[in-house]
């Protein structure tokens, strides 16, 4: 989540690689997605055609690099987490950092609701299963977590507590009027049951239930950020327990994978886990690059993204920017360019998206919530 505007320097007390990480992120939902999809058009081959079904979600169970966007997202949250909600219990208190918390997943909860359509298609059909209601959930659990049990060891048995229980409730207990799970297929499972018992309007396949997996994807971020956060741990050596907790957890998820399928829209625990182990790696690249070589300025515009996220996710729902892009770039002039008039069409949306956030950036202007 874009955190509250510093006073000065929007950088000062920050890590410049988070926000960086977060951009990047974000970017292949802003457009960056766009210009691989557009790969095949300019030289079809197998390879580019596998490149452009990465930019797409698998329909069920597996693991695309689409996959990754959402719940790395989520990661970064957790890691947000602990410098975030950590300066304010020490400026000001448990008291107002809990409803600090309660106040900002309310609003995001509500921007999600908005976001996916608000009312506008009857009370009926509110989406109350979106992006930025998982998000604001999430946070919501993770937060408090973080804020009333302080041992990092309660928080880990909390956290695998909560994969292992979901993992338990997927897999042995029967679903009514269907009997064994079957997770091979969508809506033969607990949650999507759940779901269409206790879950009001609109929603996806497994939304109440799964929420335990993405709270433990938020605690998983939540331990990254305590290891950045650790002043007795050497800079480097931070980098080192990144990568190798990384690599672990790609390997315990892929492994769990082979019972447990990874499947994004039940959030399995094995998902969560493959999609956290990349998410660690990534940050532990980011950081490397950033914050110890001060390779900085190739990250700069992920920086304009990632300090308002949210925002520009917001906006992008309202302000279709590849539809304004193909008004540049469309008819006739699509035409004329041929095949790579979908590459064009995504860099002119990604340059009216940079201009945005750059914008916003250069006027200290961030989303507090």
């Amino acid at each position: 989540m874009s955190g509250p505007a510093p006073e000065s320097n929007p950088l000062s007390a920050r890590l410049v690689s988070v926000d960086a990480l977060r951009g990047f992120d974000m970017f292949w939902i802003m457009g960056g997605d766009m210009v691989v999809r557009s790969f095949p058009a300019i030289h079809d081959s197998t390879f580019t055609r596998e490149l452009a079904a990465q930019m797409e979600h698998c329909e069920w169970a597996g693991f695309h690099f689409y996959d990754l966007i959402f719940p790395l997202f989520v990661f970064i949250v957790g890691v947000s987490i602990v410098f975030s909600i950590g300066r304010m219990l020490e400026r000001d208190g448990l008291a107002a950092t809990i409803k600090r918390i309660v106040i900002r997943s309310v609003i995001l909860f509500l921007l999600g609701i908005f976001y996916m359509g608000g009312v506008a298609n009857g009370f009926k059909n509110v989406y109350f299963a979106g992006v930025l209601h998982r998000i604001a959930v999430a946070y919501f659990f993770a937060a408090l977590i973080f804020c009333f049990f302080r041992s990092t060891r309660v928080i880990v048995g909390i956290c695998i507590g909560l994969l292992v229980g979901y993992w338990a409730l997927m897999i042995f207990v029967p679903v009514p009027g269907i009997g064994t799970p079957d997770l091979s297929v969508p809506g033969k499972n607990l949650a999507h049951y759940i779901d269409e018992l206790h879950m009001p309007g609109k929603h996806f396949e497994g939304t109440i239930l799964s929420t335990m997996a993405a709270v433990s994807n938020c605690l998983l971020g939540v331990f990254a950020g305590l290891l950045l956060k650790n002043e007795k741990i050497p800079a480097q050596e931070k980098v080192y327990w990144l990568l190798g907790s990384g690599m672990v957890s790609l390997g315990l998820g892929f492994l769990w994978g082979l019972q447990f399928p990874i499947i994004k829209l039940l959030w399995t625990s094995s998902y969560v886990l493959v999609s956290c182990g990349y998410g660690a790696i990534l940050l532990g690249v980011f950081f490397q690059i950033i914050e110890l070589w001060k390779f900085q300025k190739w990250a700069q515009p992920f920086v304009w993204i990632g300090m308002n996220a949210i925002t520009i996710y917001i906006v992008a729902n309202i302000v279709n920017f590849h539809r304004l892009a193909t008004r540049f770039a469309g008819g006739d002039v699509s035409r004329l360019l041929s095949s790579f008039s979908g590459l064009v069409q995504a860099l002119l949306t990604l340059v009216m998206v940079f201009w945005l956030v750059h914008f916003l950036y250069r006027k200290k202007i961030f989303l507090r919530l």
